[in-house]
């Protein structure tokens, strides 16, 4: 039951004609990624690149890029997993339908990894300057592992069940790393492994960590799963890979996946950082350079058969999109009894997943009340701002199930449009400034710091929708190309940004006060200023990626009739987001055409690609 292995997965994909082997010398130094994305794009299979220049190991890519393959990849565990969830949700359910949880217990057998001694990962050792150098984009700092499991245990309670598995950064080369001997340990805040790390520190001692890339695909999926805190995710990939793991467990030594392809093993010294990046990430601009944790290599350990896996990270949708829809199907009837009073989340991909989440819940607050108005709303939002990854959200925007009890958060023009219909400026808008955001987010006022707004919604309608511009609409000097976007939004095109950090505009100050005399504009309570309008209104896609990745709530968000009240702000007919590329924020990433001509070559009659890209 399940892959136990990369080599067993490229196999079965083979034979299904999901796989496409590309002999022709591919670069892992852009080439690579490119060729990974278009494929992305077009839906395609899996690739393995079987001759990679300057290096002897193969590559692998897009094993997860569509749904119905990540069905297939886990088709036996699936079922089995969704019914475990069920019964967190409801225990009493495997008393009501024992016939739907026999598997169950056996399920819950393969969540305890297996210890032996040794394992294929451990035939071989190579340098860390041997592997894939994987370059995604043109100003990355390095090369960079774009699937790595980074595997850490409590030094306070070691064993597998205080152990953490993320996906975080790992930059193999360049800045001022010392080669085959440091590697970059970027992870972001909010992360387990922060906590193993608190522990180390506070106890004088070196963490110890090991990278495993390859092995069984379940554990690929554990290391991106949003697990409650104390809950491993290895026990996880035990169940969704529907046997026991093993790891190579030896005294005094920090398990090691024996399935895995590679295995990077090292420590995390107490006081070295260094400058890590730039890479380009999944909110679809560059993260900046950053000192991070240095982790200092011990071995490197591959199978004798390895390949080695990976992706690319860019704006969304990428290949961790598919990732995010297979674990929503998981986890969404989880959501009510991790959230109390919360129906649906999501966290959206098109805005880079943390900067917008949309969510349904109850509002009971005063249910004798002659109007409804968010207050359990603003308890919901809170909850889902203090607790897993939902706290990096900047953006909370939560409607009453009582008002539209069929709507969906995936529904997203139909959200807004309820959104806007519902919302009392003057009273719905609740900042909180000052506290940590997304380390990927460059739209707040330093590193991890910047601002989130809850917007909540609830009661009868407030307005009807403006579809057309006001007919005696005008612009101030600087701001033109007016567009309607969705009904209640526009877009319009804005100066270039000149301001610092930490500093509000007064030129959207004064946009503000100029729109107060236009008639009809209460239609329109959103209004957004952009770089290119065209684009920023070209699709769902760009709007919401533009609108949401390049704000801050407290320091872009200006008001027609603004108003500050006992220290609450707010708006009389409609709030301004200057959604403007900042003069501080990373560049956004762009392809590299000769590349883009070189894929290209590999789509047309003959290539390996063609039909397919």
């Amino acid at each position: 039951m399940g892959y136990r292995n990369i080599a067993q997965l490229l196999v079965d994909l083979e034979q299904r004609g999901e796989l496409v082997r590309i002999e022709k010398a591919v670069d892992a130094d852009i080439e690579a990624g490119a060729i990974q994305r278009r494929v992305f794009e077009a839906g395609g299979p899996a690739l393995l690149f079987s001759n990679v220049k300057g290096c002897r190991f193969p590559m692998a890519a897009n094993l997860f890029g569509t749904m119905s393959r990540m069905h297939h990849i886990f088709r036996d565990t699936i079922a089995t997993v969704e019914r475990l969830m069920r019964l967190k949700v409801d225990p009493a359910a495997a008393f009501k339908r024992p016939w739907e949880y026999i598997g169950a217990p056996r399920a819950a057998w393969h969540t305890v990894p297996k210890k032996v001694r040794t394992g294929p990962v451990m035939e071989n050792q190579c340098r860390v300057s041997d592997l894939p150098r994987l370059v995604s984009w043109p100003e990355d700092g390095g090369g960079y592992v774009t699937l790595p499991q980074v595997y850490t245990e409590s030094p306070e309670f070691p064993g597998f069940m205080r152990s953490n598995l993320g996906m975080y950064r790992v930059q193999l080369s360049g800045n001022e790393f010392e080669k085959d001997r440091e590697v970059g340990l970027h992870y972001q805040i909010h992360r387990g492994i922060g906590h193993h790390h608190a522990q180390a520190i506070r106890r004088s001692e070196e963490l110890r960590v090991n990278i495993f890339v390859g092995g069984p695909p379940a554990m690929t999926l554990g290391a991106v799963m949003p697990l409650p805190e104390g809950m491993p995710e290895i026990c996880f990939a035990g169940a969704m890979a529907g046997h026991r793991i093993p790891f190579v467990s030896r005294e005094g030594r920090l398990p090691i996946l024996a399935e895995a392809d590679f295995c990077i093993s090292g420590r995390v010294s107490l006081e070295s950082q260094k400058p890590e990046g730039p890479f380009g990430d999944h909110l679809g601009y560059y993260s900046l350079v950053h000192d991070f944790p240095v982790l200092k290599v011990d071995a490197v350990y591959h199978r004798t058969d390895a390949v080695w896996p990976f992706t690319t990270v860019g704006r969304p949708p990428q290949e961790d999109t598919i990732f995010g829809e297979f674990i929503h199907e998981l986890t969404a009837e989880l959501v009510p009894s991790v959230f109390a009073g919360v129906h649906e989340v999501h966290a959206v991909d098109a805005a880079g997943v943390h900067p917008l989440l949309l969510a349904v819940g109850s509002e009971r607050y005063v249910p004798y009340a002659a109007e409804r108005q968010p207050q359990e709303l603003i308890t919901n939002a809170m909850s889902l701002l203090g607790n897993t990854q939902t706290a990096l959200s900047k953006y909370v925007l939560i409607s009453a199930k009582e008002d539209a009890p069929d709507l969906s958060v995936q529904d997203i023009p139909a959200f807004f449009d309820n959104l806007l219909r519902r919302i009392d400026l003057t009273r719905d808008l609740h900042f909180i400034t000052r506290t940590t955001i997304d380390t990927l987010d460059y739209s707040g006022i330093s590193l991890n710091q910047g601002s989130k707004i809850v917007i909540s919604v609830a009661g009868p309608h407030k307005r009807e929708l403006g579809t057309e511009l006001p007919q005696d609409f005008k612009l101030p000097r600087g701001f033109s190309r007016v567009k309607v976007f969705a009904p209640g939004m526009l877009v319009l095109k804005g100066p270039k940004h000149s301001r610092e950090r930490d500093e509000q505009d007064p030129g959207l100050e004064k946009l503000g006060r100029f729109l107060e005399s236009v008639k009809g504009l209460e239609r329109f309570p959103f209004i957004f200023v952009a770089d290119d309008p065209d684009f920023t209104v070209a699709d769902w896609n760009n709007f919401l990626w533009v609108c949401f990745t390049r704000s801050d709530p407290a320091t872009d968000m200006y008001g027609v009739g603004a108003f500050t009240n006992c220290k609450h702000w707010g708006a009389r007919t409609s709030v301004i987001i200057d959604a403007r590329l900042k003069t501080y924020q990373a560049p956004p990433l762009e392809p590299v055409p000769e590349v883009e001509r070189f894929v290209d070559s590999l789509g047309a009659p003959g290539g390996p690609l063609y039909g397919i890209i």
